[in-house]
């Protein structure tokens, strides 16, 4: 009788980063045909995004940060 009313809410599992890479190494790059933005973890021996995903506006951007745990940058 009303034993699951107080449920712990879960909570979001968080993604893992490339090893050995952290919020430092996160980049955007732009297409400069499309204009398309990519955000994800660079590869600085290949210099190629890993784990990207396309960035629409700044609350994506901010969601890719906390989906690994980060802070998001500040808005100026």
């Amino acid at each position: 009788m009303g034993f699951g009313l107080f449920k712990k809410k879960k909570e979001p599992s968080l993604l893992t980063p490339p090893l050995g890479m952290g919020r430092e190494d996160i980049r955007t790059q732009s297409s400069i045909c499309t204009g398309e933005t990519l955000v994800g973890f660079l590869e600085p021996k290949t210099n190629r995004l890993l784990q990207a995903v396309v960035v629409r506006n700044e609350t994506d951007l901010a969601d890719y940060y906390r989906s690994y745990g980060y802070e998001p940058p500040r808005q100026n």
